[in-house]
C-alpha cells in the first residue's frame, strides 16, 4: 500500500537535506502540499509551487494549532557544535527544538520523521553522538502514530555555510570512493540519498517504528 503525503510539514528545510527534501516532494505526486518552517522567506522555495513557507524567527513558537492538518512532518533540523557556537546552544537546536516539533505531534495520525545520525546513542562519549541518542529515545516515548529514524554517516553535498573538516572529509572521500565497499557500514551519502529514504519511508512505511541506518539509506537509493 502506498501512503498519499497529503499535507507535509517540514524544520530545517533550507539545509542540506531539507532543501532537498522540498525539491523531491514538490515533484512528487503522491504529495499535494508542503509547509516549510523558515527564519526568514527563502527565495528559491518560491519557485517550488506546492511549497507554502511559514516565517518564524523561534521554533519555539510553533504550537498544536499550526500542525492540525498535517499527515506528515518531517525534521530535518539540525547543526554542528562550531556553528552553534556552543554546546548549550547546538542540544537546543538539535534536541529541545526538535523535541518540542515532535511533541506536537502527539495522539495525532501524523507520520513524524527524524534525521539523526549513525552512532546515535545516549551513553556515547561523543557529545554530539549523545544528544542525538537523547534526542531517539525521547522521540520513541511520545505517543506518535508512525516514526522514521534516518541515521546517515557523513553528508555529502554543497552547503550554504562553510564546514571545514566535513569539506575535506567530502573531498578525501570522493578521491577514494571507488575503494569504499557498498557494505561499508560507514560509507558517507548524498543528501538526495538522506531525503529520498525520507519519501520512501513516508509512502511505504507500515512498521509504527522504523530505523534506516546508513546501509539502508544505500539500498534505497
Amino acid at each position: 500500500m502506498i501512503n498519499s503525503i497529503k499535507s507535509a510539514i517540514v524544520i530545517g528545510a533550507t539545509g542540506l537535506v531539507g532543501k532537498r527534501l522540498l525539491y523531491l516532494l514538490n515533484e512528487s505526486k503522491r504529495c499535494d502540499k508542503i509547509t516549510a518552517i523558515v527564519r526568514s522567506e527563502n527565495e528559491e522555495l518560491k519557485k517550488l509551487k506546492k511549497v507554502h513557507q511559514i516565517v518564524l524567527n523561534d521554533f519555539f513558537l510553533l504550537n498544536r494549532v499550526n500542525i492540525e492538518e498535517y499527515t506528515h512532518a518531517f525534521s530535518c533540523l539540525g547543526t554542528t557544535i562550531k556553528k552553534a557556537g556552543s554546546k548549550e546552544n547546538f542540544y537546543q537546536i538539535d534536541f529541545e527544538m526538535n523535541a518540542h516539533f515532535a511533541k506536537l505531534f502527539q495522539n495525532t495520525e501524523t507520520h513524524y520523521l527524524l534525521i539523526s545520525a549513525l552512532g546515535a546513542n545516549a551513553q556515547s562519549k561523543f557529545f554530539y553522538n549523545q544528544v542525538k541518542g537523547q534526542l531517539e529515545q525521547y522521540i520513541q516515548s511520545l505517543a506518535l502514530s508512525k516514526v522514521s529514524i534516518i541515521q546517515p554517516s557523513l553528508l555529502l553535498g554543497h552547503r550554504d555555510e562553510q564546514r571545514t573538516l566535513e569539506d575535506f572529509t567530502q573531498k578525501l572521500y570522493l578521491k577514494f570512493s571507488h575503494l569504499v565497499p557498498n557494505t561499508f557500514k560507514y560509507k558517507p551519502v548524498t543528501s538526495e540519498q538522506v531525503a529520498y529514504t525520507m519519501v520512501e519511508a513516508a509512502c511505504y512505511q507500515t512498521e509504527k517504528l522504523k530505523i534506516y541506518d546508513n546501509l539502508a539509506i544505500h539500498q534505497i537509493k
